[in-house]
């Protein structure tokens, strides 16, 4: 995994949250709120998905086989959609569970004051996390929106580790929230309602994470910038007449197919051909170095042949 792969984030995440579901597993057993187990299931679910995304970043390494000649770079993409999955069932699907099982037969809550004192703790573990996530995430962002990042990132950890962080310090205000109504009125359902709306924020989260997730396993083109760059650095070339056609595709976060259909001055030899090929793919990596694998096919603009080179960024949800 990359710098840019967000490792510190995951490994401040995973301590935050390893930490954070022992405290509330403890709040549980002397409170015996509901919304305290399923805030300790989420941060269970959130620990186990910090190992996942290290697991992918480690497999994405792997150096390129024979069965698959361009590396592995998508297990980070794969291990980022299980990670969604593993949110969805361990933790909205039991939270959910939890939340109608004690409206439905509600029972006195034990000890407020631990569960508060260790969601304020918890809060202020989280927010570590999540203050660590946004710093390594703000130089990938640049000018955009969070919600845009997230939609367009190709580096899955970060948009993971980003809404996991926020979902987790929402859920822990609604499980105080409803702690807090369940003291005030009596009436403990107020904490089955807390849980249940945890397990909706977390199975809307998890929704969001396995959409953007399977955009990058199908295949998404690079951004609209580097799209660009690449195209600016083939039109620059002196031999090149014409582009007439340019795909690009993420086969992992760091590493760009290119595949171009250009049009060369035709009264060059095959061996100058080869030459400028050659210099076009310096040309590429130097302008956009995540384009690792590239390949050029020459050949002529015919008249019936309209020009297929577009921006692809916009044709897929992410």
């Amino acid at each position: 995994m990359s710098a840019h792969g967000g490792k510190k984030a995951i490994l401040a995440a995973l301590g935050a949250n390893a930490g954070i579901a022992v405290a509330k597993f403890a709040g549980f057993l002397f409170t015996g709120s509901s919304s305290m187990l399923a805030e300790s299931i989420h941060s269970v679910a959130d620990t186990g998905n910090q190992v996942l995304l290290l697991v992918g970043g480690r497999r994405a390494t792997r150096v390129a086989t024979r069965q698959h000649p361009f590396g592995f770079g998508r297990e980070r993409f794969f291990w980022a959609f299980v990670v969604s999955i593993v949110l969805f069932t361990l933790g909205s699907a039991f939270a959910l569970f939890e939340g109608i099982e004690k409206l439905l037969h509600p029972h006195e809550l034990e000890s407020p004051g631990w569960a508060i004192g260790i969601l304020l703790v918890a809060m202020a573990l989280e927010g570590y996390s999540f203050r660590t996530a946004v710093h390594e995430s703000r130089p990938l962002k640049g000018d955009a929106s969070w919600a845009r990042f997230i939609r367009r990132s190709k580096q899955p950890e970060l948009p993971v580790v980003l809404l996991e962080d926020s979902g987790a310090l929402v859920g822990l205000v609604i499980a105080m929230g409803a702690i807090g109504m369940t003291v005030v009125t009596g009436n403990a359902r107020w904490d089955g309602a807390g849980t249940t709306a945890i397990g909706l924020l977390l199975g809307a989260i998890a929704i969001v994470l396995a959409v953007e997730m399977k955009s990058l396993l199908i295949g998404e083109s690079a951004s609209e910038e580097d799209e660009a760059a690449i195209i600016a650095a083939i039109d620059a070339a002196a031999p090149v007449r014409t582009l007439i056609d340019i795909r690009t595709e993420h086969i992992g976060p760091e590493s760009i197919l290119v595949a171009a259909k250009i049009e060369f001055d035709p009264n060059l030899t095959m061996r100058e051909l080869a030459d400028v090929v050659d210099a076009l793919e310096v040309d590429i990596r130097a302008a956009v170095p995540d384009a690792t694998r590239i390949f050029i096919e020459p050949d002529v603009v015919r008249p019936m042949r309209a020009s297929v080179v577009e921006p692809t960024d916009g044709d897929h949800p992410s």
